[in-house]
């Protein structure tokens, strides 16, 4: 009798560890999970760990829904956007969210989230063309796309809260010229650039020549008190040595005499080619042969030859 009870045993054990495992799941780190009982929600769990639900999910008693608890990410590829002036651009961008209230989450787009990127791709395209829209061309390729983001952020922010989705950031990847328009941009760019090099070149020169003219008044007024400075030291250097020659005429007039007229002969004679057409005896060659400066005696004169008479 007792091996006939065995199979019924097993039965009702197989059925105990098919409903104990039934009523347990486990919520980890990274997710979170509703338990939805007869299609409302019972409860929300949002920490890692086991827990109890009824088993089975008979009559949609208690399902669990898995919810991503990290940051998501979609992208918009390929948006056509145009500027203020005309000019239109191929964007790409992408978007990085994560689900904030998972109860919010399940009660709009029954916790869908292909449901809840579609609606954040359709007011992301509208918010990239108007905020491309409200600018002009040099704004989207300059460092005012950060702003530009931050606002495209902004105006997700309120239909994600409405989702029970957080926007963490908003990005721009790709911001590229169309075919249509890309040659008579570049070209444009490129007239631009070459008058602002004309123009910087334009203010070099003129920089250039008023620093150069500066230059050129400084070298005048500096080279001016240089002479002037000059004339002064020489006009000093003067009167010392008219005051020296003074001194020395006044102690000694001899030597002041002999030292002049070395000075004479030292500047009359420098030269080879200095001819002097001068009697011997004038007074400029006294101290030539004779240190103390006395006049030779004169040579002496022959006698007269006579005359004989009649």
């Amino acid at each position: 009798m007792t091996s006939n009870r065995l199979p019924v045993i097993i039965i009702l054990l197989a059925v105990v560890l098919v409903i104990a495992y039934s009523s347990v799941f486990v919520v980890n780190a990274r997710e979170q999970a509703i338990v939805v009982r007869f299609g409302q929600i019972q409860s929300v769990k949002t920490e890692p760990g086991i827990y109890f639900k009824l088993p089975l999910a008979f009559m949609d008693a208690d399902r669990v829904q898995i919810v991503e608890k990290q940051a998501l990410r979609f992208d918009l590829d390929n948006i056509r956007v145009q500027v203020r002036g005309g000019s239109t651009f191929d964007v790409d961008a992408f978007v990085i969210y994560d689900i904030k209230d998972v109860r919010k989450f399940r009660e709009t787009v029954s916790g869908d989230r292909e449901a809840a990127e579609a609606r954040l791709r359709t007011q992301l395209d509208s918010s990239l063309r108007r905020v491309y829209g409200l600018r002009d061309f040099d704004a989207a390729l300059s460092d005012e796309r950060v702003a530009m983001m931050l606002e495209v952020r902004d105006d997700l922010h309120g239909d994600a809260e409405n989702l029970g989705i957080n926007i963490q950031d908003v990005r721009i990847r790709r911001t590229d010229l169309t075919q249509q328009v890309a040659p008579q941009t570049y070209g444009r760019m490129r007239a631009e650039r070459l008058a602002e090099a004309e123009l910087l070149r334009a203010q070099g020169t003129e920089e250039g020549q008023r620093r150069r003219a500066i230059a050129d008044r400084q070298v005048v007024e500096i080279t001016a008190e240089a002479q002037r400075d000059a004339e002064i030291i020489r006009g000093q250097g003067d009167a010392e040595r008219n005051r020296i020659f003074a001194d020395s005429f006044g102690k000694d007039p001899s030597f002041f005499e002999f030292y002049r007229s070395m000075a004479a002969y030292s500047s009359a004679l420098s030269s080879q080619d200095t001819t002097l057409v001068l009697s011997p005896n004038t007074e400029f060659f006294r101290y030539f042969d004779n240190s103390n400066g006395t006049t030779p005696p004169a040579p002496p004169q022959a006698p007269a030859p006579a005359v004989p008479s009649n």
